[in-house]
């Protein structure tokens, strides 16, 4: 099979800040795996957690050392690739272009998109969060009206976390809920609060009615986590302390939920077995993303009728994104009836 990959930039209409910094601008790589006349697509997408980081440069890397070994292959030897990229230990948002372009490719051959191939109920699939940035309580509160305006949100998902502490963050989640107008809201701390705060903080947000708590504790105080779920009246989602299947076990006992995203479980594959995994273990699922566009955010998608809850909105946020492909109804971002992944690509469409 051919491969070709090539990067490309987008930029947030609104930069995104979080406990860690903010983000403006990307640069993503597209990834292309061709046999038989057939093209599948793939997207490797930057993102960094704690001293783990994935930069745009080490996912070239991966790219060009896989290329030639890879090219041996048929598209058809998923199981075979998978294991070659895990024996040279290939950085998991490598793994999870590859993967995507393989499936791609498979629901192309066979004319089918992924979650019809899969036998999936779209209908099932949940709203999805849009996220608020950390920002003064003025400027949250002026992104939560941008968005409402933009579409028919059902769930926000609001940033906290913030260097200046708690107290700025309960200001700022005030604003949001405000102008949220009864819409159901989620926090994520992204790892930006102490035990203490986080167990000061998950009481007062429930008073407050918030739904769940995503990643309150940083990456590597898992071992906290049983003292704050034992302590906090909502339920605990985990994110850059869960990045594939073999991460939920330990974590199944002290946590009610998890979060699944393709740049850091490594692909279509892997993020399938966290679902099912997850769902052995009494957890709920989320998907998310980082800043991926319309690419990688409607492969996710093909999977979301096994989520309880989504996150994908990072491409509705870029001012250039060159693919199109989820389409948003009533609040719900949803995969469209094109054979694979059902994306394009703004040169090629009319």
């Amino acid at each position: 099979m051919q491969i070709n990959f090539q990067s490309f930039t987008v930029n947030k209409r609104f930069p995104l800040t979080i406990s860690r910094g903010t983000t403006a601008q990307t640069t993503n790589i597209w990834l292309q795996i061709a046999q038989e006349g057939i093209v599948g697509w793939g997207e490797a997408s930057p993102f960094g957690v704690g001293n783990h980081r994935q930069s745009t440069e080490k996912i070239q890397e991966g790219l060009q050392q896989i290329t030639p070994i890879l090219q041996k292959f048929s598209p058809w030897q998923r199981q075979e690739i998978e294991a070659v990229l895990e024996r040279m230990q290939i950085p998991s948002a490598v793994k999870a272009a590859v993967d995507m372009a393989l499936h791609d490719w498979l629901g192309k051959r066979v004319d089918l998109p992924l979650w019809k191939l899969w036998g999936l109920d779209k209908n099932a699939i949940a709203p999805t969060s849009v996220t608020i940035g950390i920002n003064s309580p003025a400027g949250a509160k002026a992104r939560t009206q941008d968005w409402l305006q933009f579409m028919d949100v059902q769930l926000l998902k609001v940033k906290l976390g913030s260097t200046e502490g708690i107290e700025a963050d309960q200001k700022m989640l005030l604003a949001v809920w405000e102008a949220a107008a009864g819409k159901d809201v989620f926090v994520d701390a992204n790892g930006g609060w102490s035990l203490a705060d986080a167990i000061n903080m998950c009481g007062w947000l429930a008073d407050l009615g918030i739904k769940y708590v995503e990643q309150p504790l940083a990456r590597g105080e898992e071992a906290n986590l049983a003292n704050l779920q034992k302590n906090s009246p909502l339920p605990i989602f985990v994110d850059e302390s869960c990045f594939t299947s073999a991460d939920i076990p330990q974590l199944a006992d002290h946590v009610d939920g998890i979060n699944i995203k393709l740049m850091k479980s490594g692909g279509i594959t892997q993020a399938m077995r966290m679902v099912h995994t997850a769902k052995a273990h009494n957890l709920q699922v989320m998907f998310g993303c980082y800043s991926d566009s319309s690419l990688a955010n409607t492969a996710a998608l093909q999977l979301a009728p096994l989520a309880d809850y989504l996150d994908l909105d990072s491409h509705l946020n870029l001012i250039d994104d060159p693919f199109t492909g989820a389409v948003v109804e009533n609040g719900r971002v949803l995969p469209n009836n094109l054979p694979g992944l059902g994306v394009k690509h703004s040169a090629f469409v009319a």
